[in-house]
This record gives structure tokens, sequence and C-alpha cells, in this order.
């Protein structure tokens, strides 16, 4: 059978660095035959006959019956509208986040009993279905208590796809990811949009001005890092996960000073008079206050973090820019 994969949120930050890696590399030691990419901008997707582009948000009706026209042996599920807006729009963020994964299940449990192939799910999850009231370490068995729709959103979608998984209609990993740097642009939507942006300011010469103190810690992962434990999720032994079938991606516990240090330290010392900071308490509740993040059973699986902040530096950098300019990087 030809390897197709469904890429959701295709045209996105991480989607666009994930197919990228799919037709380079291949996926479980197997080239790639077709990559559905869908959302709701696809241009500027790689240049290759293996690409099948399907411009429409998934909360539409007939985009995902498209997309799953034939049958696919994996999916990485990467769309949603994300923490900020989906506090402004609950109720599309609700069709897009919950209504469109609960179809696209749907699709994949007819798919199982059709043809007898049986996806592998890979959903993109996220740490705010924590919430904000952290213990002093966050560790894979904390407790979750979303304090947004989209947490709330995603924590139901895991719930939902344990199910499918438990009935045999998909073999799934829900990675719970952290903040994804270097994120191209304005982060339009993103309360944590600070965090990308700090690598390219300080990358051009500009000044940024961070709503978080100096001492402020965040989880951090580059995109390159984030894409490796995505496609890491597509090959693992899923019932290593246990019924809930949740890994917490691993990530680097790092405060704002620490992230700026090595930002200076790849482009030079007069970068440092650049930084400001002007501490927003929400923000600093959200983004400035977290914890370590204990992840022993994830990385027992094979799941890594960056290393240490200069690897997050250089990858976090190398690889969006690489990815922007329709080039692929393979560090």
């Amino acid at each position: 059978m030809a390897l197709r994969v469904l890429v959701t949120g295709a045209g996105g930050f991480i989607g666009r660095v994930l197919v990228a890696r799919l037709l380079a590399e291949g996926l479980n030691g197997r080239r790639v035959d077709r990559v559905v990419a869908v959302d709701v901008t696809v241009d500027g997707l790689a240049d290759d006959a293996r690409v099948r582009a399907l411009p429409g948000s998934i909360a539409e009706a007939g985009v995902l019956e498209q997309a799953l026209a034939e049958p696919v042996e994996a999916v990485f599920h990467l769309a949603s509208i994300p923490g900020g807006a989906a506090e402004q729009a609950p109720d599309a963020a609700r069709r897009v986040n919950l209504d469109a994964t609960l179809r696209l299940l749907e699709l994949l449990r007819a798919q199982a009993e059709s043809t007898q192939c049986v996806a592998r799910l890979v959903f993109a999850s996220t740490v705010a279905v924590y919430g904000e009231a952290l213990p002093v370490a966050v560790d894979e068995d904390a407790r979750c208590a979303p304090a947004l729709s989209y947490g709330a959103h995603k924590l139901a979608a895991e719930i939902l796809i344990a199910d499918a998984a438990r009935r045999g209609w998909v073999e799934a990993c829900s990675l719970r990811l952290p903040g994804v740097v270097a994120r191209p642009g304005d982060g339009a939507g993103l309360v944590s949009a600070f965090m990308s942006q700090l690598f390219w300011k300080l990358a051009r010469g500009e000044p940024i001005v961070l709503p978080v103190s100096a001492d402020g810690t965040a989880w951090w992962i580059s995109v390159a890092a984030c894409v490796d434990n995505l496609v890491h999720a597509a090959g693992i032994d899923t019932a290593a996960l246990g019924p809930a079938r949740v890994a917490q991606m691993p990530a680097l516990h790092l405060s704002m000073r620490e992230v700026v240090d090595a930002l200076v330290r790849a482009h030079g010392g007069e970068r440092r008079a650049l930084v400001g900071y002007a501490p927003q308490e929400r923000v600093q509740r959200l983004f400035g206050s977290c914890p370590p993040l204990l992840t022993p059973r994830a990385e027992a699986l094979g799941f890594r973090h960056d290393g240490d902040a200069d690897a997050l530096v250089r990858r976090a950098t190398a690889r969006s820019a690489n990815v922007v300019k329709g080039a692929v990087w393979r560090g």
C-alpha cells in the first residue's frame, strides 16, 4: 500500500516544517508517496508532486471528507484555533478544535471498518490543559484544569481520541506541546507570541520589550525538536502510553535571561541592550511562572527536547528560516 499521510494545519508554522520533513525523509523508514495537506491557506508548501494541497477549514463541510477520499496510514492533526483567538471566538474555536476532531475520528473509524487500514493518529495537544494553578513541578501525572477554552477543547479531544484508540479505530498518540519557537510573523492570537519575536528581533538587531520579567521561566522547544517528536510519535508502541494515549513533550525550563544570554552569544554582545522588561500580570502568570517540567516516561520512549539554550537558539531560527525560504533543514 502506498504510504499516504494527512496533515491538518499543514500551512502553519509547525505544519510546513513537518510536510518538508516527511517529503525529504519519509516516515518510519518508508518513503511517503502522498502528503494530503489541509489548511485554510496552503500557498507556499513544498513544490513536490506528492503534495495534494486542500485549501479550507477542517470545520467546513466536506473538507475532511475530501482529505480522506483515499485511505491514509498516518494523520498528523495540527489544525486549531489557539489561546487568545479561541477566547475571542469560542464558537468558531469549538467547531475547529473539537467538532472537527470528532468528525475526523468518525471518518477514520469508517476507514478502519471498510478497508482494515487503521491509521496512526498523532494529535498536537497542548500544555494549556494543565491550566494556571500549577504545582511546584509539573510531572506526567499532573492534574489537568484548563483555564482557557483552548485547553478545554484539547483535553476533550484527548479523551475522544483515547476512546477511539480503545475501540481499535485508530492507533493514537496525543502529544502535549509546550511553547514552540521561533514562529515567524507577529503571532496574532497567541499570548506567547513574544517568545518567538524575541528570537527574530534580536537576530535583526531590533529592540523588544518583553511582557515578563528577566527571571520569568517558561517551557521552550524549537520547531526542529517539536517536529522530531511528532514524527517519533508516529512510530512508537502506543500501548506504552497507557489508556490515555498521552505523552508530554519534553521541554527546556529556561528563564528569559537564559534565552537572551544564548541569543547574545549567537548574535553579539550589543544585542543585550535591545531587550527591555515590562511584566504584565496575566502574561507573567501564564508564560513567566512555569515550574520545572518532568517527563521521564516520555524520555524513556525516545522523546527529546533541544538539550540546552544554545541548541534551542540554533535549531529554532535555522529551521524556521530555511522552511520560509523553501529549503529543507537537515540538522
